[in-house]
């Protein structure tokens, strides 16, 4: 590991020593489930509808009796509730048809349900199952590539670069770590590099300071 990447990562920890999945859930079918919800929207208004829905809906067999209506209703505050809606219960009838009802722990399982793509399958290895794993979401991969912790294009080559750059044990926590830096400080729009705290590191923040001059 680089001596910029082990700074930026201990300032991160001194500054978010409370990183951590920002989603509700308490079993790895609902973090499953409410990840496919978080595509395109915010955590905040998936764990607004999951509060609710996962007391009424809590596992496999029960949300799995849900019709598409009456999802698409619980659910439709969300980006692309329709799609959504379908893929969900498609997954569920997966799970019990190709996974014996459980939610599988390999990437390649994950990434075969519906709406299930490779970032939700990190997510879900990661936090339900204690697999280190580097979920890329549009967070990771902004703030990754500002810093210069990776230097991609897309989202899979700042996933592998990761990879790479940091230690296996690390992974997982880095991945919360730039989620929160990217929600709280480098935000898409007019990030607040004043106030940033591995600023000296960041070269974003150098290439600002150099059309200043």
């Amino acid at each position: 590991m680089r001596a910029k990447t082990k700074r930026v990562l201990e300032e991160l920890k001194k500054e978010y020593p409370d990183a951590k999945c920002e989603l509700n859930y308490e079993t790895p079918f609902q973090l499953l489930v409410a990840t496919i919800m978080s595509a395109q929207t915010t955590d905040v208004k998936v764990n607004e509808i999951t509060d609710t829905l996962f007391v009424d809906y809590p596992d496999l067999e029960s949300f799995s009796q849900i019709s598409q209506e009456e999802l698409e209703n619980r659910i439709r505050t969300i980006g692309l509730y329709r799609n959504k809606a379908k893929n969900l219960l498609m997954m569920c009838k997966q799970l019990k048809e190709n996974f014996g009802g459980e939610v599988p722990q390999t990437m390649e399982g994950i990434s075969s349900l519906a709406g299930a793509g490779r970032k939700t399958a990190n997510v879900v290895l990661s936090n339900a199952f204690g697999v280190p794993s580097i979920a890329v979401d549009t967070h990771v991969f902004r703030v990754s590539n500002r810093i210069g912790l990776a230097n991609a294009d897309n989202v899979l080559d700042t996933e592998m670069q990761l990879q790479k750059e940091l230690p296996k044990k690390e992974w997982s926590l880095t991945h919360h770590l730039l989620i929160f830096h990217g929600r709280r400080c480098c935000v898409a729009r007019k990030p607040k590099c004043s106030l940033c705290v591995i600023n000296k590191d960041c070269n974003y923040y150098k290439e600002i300071l150099k059309s200043e001059k």
